[in-house]
């Protein structure tokens, strides 16, 4: 028997804008709030960070349930 498939999805239930951080959080199996809590913390630093939120939620596919 092989182990199911982890696949990277955007949520469509638990989103707030996109559902990136939902579907990183289900993926890596953290809290959602967490995620999110990490990813405006780290808007306050200097970088791309809102960038690489747009470009993620253009590469990764929306869940289809």
């Amino acid at each position: 028997m092989t182990a199911p498939v982890k696949q990277l999805t955007r949520s469509r239930q638990d989103k707030m804008i996109g559902g990136v951080c939902a579907g990183i959080a289900d993926y890596m199996g953290w809290s959602p709030q967490a995620v999110r809590i990490g990813f405006i913390a780290s808007c306050l630093l200097p970088g791309p960070q809102f960038l690489v939120y747009l470009a993620l939620w253009v590469v990764i596919p929306q869940r289809e349930f």
